[in-house]
């Protein structure tokens, strides 16, 4: 039996995979050449998930492989009508960022209620002002996106006292229904987005959603920049319909210097590191392998991307393909 071809997109630094030496063919392609060497391929690894390069490459005559595995959450870099239509499986990287996601954005609400960015300002300029802090417990939150990343900052938060409101596609069990998100936002001291990029998510968050707003909330996403109306936001801090908001993923990426977002009184802007820990790349490389064991036995891959909806669906999500706001977030 001929030894399987893995292709893998390739970025800096790339995967280790050691352990596959002499049970796989390791072809590693740019996004040139990936066209090209996607009919000879039986296994895509998409390490530069930040790449357009999959869902450039894949319609087209030949060959394409069974099974396509990104080293992300998100799967809409990739996704195209072509690849959604195949028989080809997809896979993601979903139990990976959870946890550090969620422990970025605790850090986010304790820094917005004990007010860090204004004391850090304050040192640079040698000031002594006092001021009160708000207290994070009892406070309410409310967490956009079901999936594993929204489920796990929700159990976070509970752990600071916050009182948590879980908003999913459909209603179910400790779940609020996506109808439910403007009342609950209206409420909310602080509103954060894990929401996957969906044609239902694309630009939720825009002045109808922020004119919803306490003057005293904060915005937060770690979810998928194209969800947020960016121009939107910025009218709304400018306008003080919101005390501040953190962005840690945006609409184009890299951030230009030219951009004004940079600049945006109240708005803290991180560069998509929210789930990336030390080690992080050795994880996703230890999990690609771990799954390519299961695909040589013949045996189920976790992590299996509904193509339709754009996520892994969550084990209590109802069949019906209405709305989308359920599943992961974060690549």
């Amino acid at each position: 039996m001929p030894v399987p071809v893995v292709l893998v997109l390739d970025a800096d630094p790339p995967p280790r995979l050691g352990r596959l030496t002499g049970r796989a063919r390791i072809v590693r392609t740019g996004p040139a050449d990936l066209a090209a060497r996607l009919p000879a391929a039986d296994v895509l690894l998409v390490w530069d998930f930040a790449s357009d390069a999959v869902r450039e490459a894949w319609p087209g005559p030949g060959a394409r492989p069974g099974w396509v595995h990104t080293a992300s959450a998100g799967v809409d870099r990739l996704l195209c009508p072509e690849l959604a239509a195949s028989g080809t499986v997809v896979t993601n990287a979903r139990g990976v960022f959870e946890r550090p996601i969620a422990e970025y954005v605790a850090g986010l609400v304790l820094a917005f209620a004990k007010d860090l960015p204004t004391t850090l300002a304050l040192q640079r300029e040698r000031r002594w002002r006092h001021r009160e802090g708000r207290q994070v417990a009892g406070s309410r939150a409310v967490v956009v996106g079901a999936g594993p990343v929204g489920r796990e900052i929700t159990r976070l938060l509970h752990g600071l006292g916050v009182q948590v409101a879980l908003v999913g596609r459909s209603a179910r069990r400790t779940i609020h229904g996506v109808g439910d998100l403007g009342p609950l936002a209206a409420r909310a001291d602080w509103v954060i987005s894990a929401v996957p990029l969906t044609p239902a998510t694309y630009g939720m968050f825009d002045t109808r959603f922020f004119g919803l707003l306490q003057p005293s909330a904060h915005f937060i996403n770690v979810g998928r920049g194209a969800t947020v109306v960016e121009a939107d936001l910025v009218a709304a801090l400018h306008r003080r319909w919101l005390a501040g908001a953190a962005l840690d993923v945006f609409a184009d990426e890299p951030l230009g210097e030219e951009s004004p977002l940079w600049e945006v009184p109240g708005l803290l802007v991180s560069p998509h590191q929210s789930g990336d820990t030390v080690g992080w790349r050795d994880r996703l490389g230890e999990q690609f392998v771990d799954m390519y064991e299961l695909w040589t036995h013949g045996e189920p891959l976790p992590n299996v991307v509904d193509k339709q909806r754009g996520y892994v669906p969550s084990e209590d999500l109802p069949t019906d393909n209405s709305g989308a706001v359920e599943g992961n977030s974060i690549g």
